[in-house]
């Protein structure tokens, strides 16, 4: 009855928490067009005006489009979608299709409309309600409290974490400080204000610590700056010139790697305690002896599912020097693929470094006795 408290307590804590972050207002919204008002259109017509240059496309789009939605809904309009000759940018409208509007209104009049991209929200929340409904029939309580966790980490990373790097704040030292909250809601959610929890915190609380110092290291020795990041030279040139683009890179790298430290973390500890639990008369010693052997085979594994995750991040750059004879030693020294074997030879470092840190804390709080 106390656990479940317990758990409860923090269920409502770190639900409040999310509902204040969720009305947190955010300053950036003011930097949207006020007379602009988006909402679903349907295409019903189209007059194409479109050459095709091999696998390109470019000209235009003219368009009808229906309002299916908010305050001019059934009025029809004209817009007209042109093409960039970027096929990770332009879209081609069918005649049937759903697109996001945005109609620019002055005084009470629609003077423009911009298709701006196919309408994806709906199924993106289809998406988010199907993974909350299978979390929480397979997990029952547990998967419940994984959602608040997920929820949580989401709103924290929109409303704190991007506006405070927009702002000018130091990335690392924010990121640390929004990885320090996430971590503590998604282990003491999962594991509850216990023994347990507290020993797979401080691991993962020190593993990230390390991937972030030797990230800032690294990156200066291997000359990467955060422009090869995507849309980092855009975000310079809207109004961010202060931004430290190395810096928000190396809170980027650490970032990535925080989301394995804390599974890693995670089966050290439970492991641990679970072997406290059938042995009450466990020393220390051999507790965290327990928990080194647990987190040999576990290591083992955790850092090749970060190389594939990381992998699939690049794998058309692999692919496209690969098709042109590119030497090795080119590839491997070209500043993508550097920031990517930094990203995850850092995080692996993240990962080795967790398991003895959280066999040594999860054996020093949850074992009872001295040997």
């Amino acid at each position: 009855m106390k656990k479940n408290s317990r758990d409860l307590l923090l269920c409502g804590v770190f639900f409040v928490l999310s509902v204040l972050l969720f009305l947190l207002p955010n300053s950036f919204d003011q930097r949207v067009d006020q007379d602009a008002v988006r909402a679903r259109g349907r295409i019903v017509e189209t007059d194409n005006h479109i050459q095709r240059l091999g696998i390109i496309a470019k000209g235009y789009q003219d368009l009808v489009v229906e309002v299916l939605d908010g305050p001019y809904a059934g009025q029809r309009f004209d817009a007209k979608n042109q093409l960039l000759a970027r096929m990770d940018l332009d879209k081609i409208y069918q005649v049937g299709d759903v697109a996001l509007l945005v109609l620019t209104v002055q005084d009470g009049k629609v003077v423009y409309v911009n298709a701006q991209d196919h309408y994806r929200l709906g199924l993106e929340l289809l998406l988010l309600g199907l993974f909350a409904l299978l979390l929480i029939v397979f997990g029952r309580a547990t998967g419940l409290k994984a959602l608040l966790s997920f929820i949580f980490t989401g709103l924290m990373l929109w409303k704190i974490l991007v506006p405070a790097m927009l702002k000018g704040y130091d990335p690392i030292w924010i990121t640390l400080a929004v990885v320090a909250a996430v971590t503590a809601a998604v282990i003491f959610l999962v594991a509850g204000p216990t023994r347990l929890g507290l020993s797979a915190f401080l691991g993962s609380l020190l593993g990230i610590t390390v991937s972030c110092i030797l990230a800032w290291r690294f990156a200066l020795a291997f000359h990467v700056h955060g422009a090869v990041m995507p849309f980092a030279e855009t975000l310079l040139y809207s109004g961010f010139a202060h931004l430290d683009l190395m810096k928000i890179y190396v809170a980027a790298v650490f970032l990535a790697a925080s989301g394995a430290v804390m599974d890693l973390s995670m089966d050290v500890a439970a492991a641990i305690a679970e072997v406290r639990a059938q042995r009450p008369d466990l020393s220390r010693l051999n507790a965290i002896r327990s928990g080194f052997a647990v987190g040999r085979p576990v290591v083992g594994t955790m850092t090749t599912t970060l190389l594939l995750a990381y992998s699939g991040g690049y794998l058309t750059l692999l692919m496209a020097f690969m098709a042109q004879g590119v030497p090795m030693a080119n590839l491997f020294n070209l500043i993508y693929v550097a920031a990517e074997v930094l990203k995850t030879l850092v995080g692996s470092f993240g990962l080795v470094t967790v398991a003895p840190f959280t066999a040594v804390a999860g054996g020093l709080l949850m074992a009872g006795k001295r040997h």
